[in-house]
C-alpha cells in the first residue's frame, strides 16, 4: 500500500505584511507576541506558554515585556484593538529572540514564517544601510553647499569692497582733474593779465591823403 504524501499548501506570508508588524521599541526592532501568534496560526496564550516553559532561552536582550506606557502608545496607533484586556502587556521579541523562538515552534507553518521573518529583517537592515549611505551623502552635499554659500558671500564682500574702492578712486581722480582744470584756468587768466597790451593795426588798406 502506497504511503500518501501530504499536499497541504503552506500559506505564503508577504514580506510587506511582516515588515508592517516590526516595531522600533527601546531602540530595537522587535515583533510582538500577538502578531507572531497570528502569523504562526496559533493563539497568543499558546505561544506565550511555550516561551514561559523555556524562559531561560530568552534573556532580556532576546525578549522583554512592554511597559504600560509602551503598550498605551502602541494602542493609540490602532483604531480597533484586539489586544485583549487593558492589563495585557505584550511580549516583544528581538531578532535574536525570534531565532530562538523558531526552535520552539516546529510546525511547517512556523518554519516557513520564521524563514520569511529572517528575510524581512535582512531586507530592513539593507534598507537602513542604504538610507544611512544616502543620509551621509546628503549631509556631505549640504556641507559642500554651505561652504559654497560662505565662499560666495566672501566673494561678494570682496567685490563690494573693490567697487567701493573703485568708486572712491574715480571720485579722487575726478576731483584731481577738476583741481587741475581750475589751476589751468587760473594760470591762463594770470598769464593773460601779465602780458603787455600791444596796439593792433587795423585790418584793411591804408589810403594816403
Amino acid at each position: 500500500m502506497k504511503r500518501e504524501i501530504s499536499t497541504v499548501q503552506l500559506p505564503i506570508v508577504d514580506l510587506n505584511v511582516i515588515q508592517d508588524k516590526i516595531y522600533l521599541i527601546r531602540n530595537q526592532y522587535v515583533m510582538l507576541d500577538r502578531d507572531l501568534a497570528e502569523l504562526y496560526q496559533v493563539e497568543t496564550k499558546v505561544l506565550n506558554q511555550a516561551v514561559r516553559r523555556n524562559i531561560k532561552r530568552f534573556p532580556e536582550d532576546f525578549m522583554f515585556k512592554l511597559s504600560h506606557g509602551e503598550t498605551a502608545n502602541l494602542r493609540s496607533h490602532f483604531v480597533t484593538s484586539s489586544w485583549g484586556g487593558a492589563r495585557y502587556q505584550p511580549l516583544a521579541f528581538t531578532e535574536q529572540g525570534l531565532a530562538m523562538l523558531s526552535g520552539l515552534l516546529n510546525s511547517d507553518v512556523a518554519i516557513q514564517v520564521n524563514i520569511n521573518i529572517m528575510r524581512a529583517f535582512v531586507f530592513m537592515r539593507n534598507k537602513i544601510s542604504e538610507l544611512s549611505t544616502i543620509n551621509f551623502k546628503v549631509d556631505n552635499i549640504e556641507r559642500q553647499v554651505e561652504k559654497l554659500n560662505k565662499d560666495m558671500e566672501e566673494i561678494l564682500h570682496i567685490q563690494n569692497d573693490i567697487n567701493e574702492m573703485q568708486e572712491q578712486t574715480n571720485q579722487d581722480v575726478n576731483m584731481q582733474l577738476e583741481l587741475i582744470n581750475v589751476s589751468l584756468a587760473e594760470l591762463q587768466s594770470s598769464v593773460a593779465q601779465s602780458m603787455p597790451k600791444v596796439p593792433m593795426n587795423p585790418i584793411g588798406f591804408r589810403i594816403e591823403e
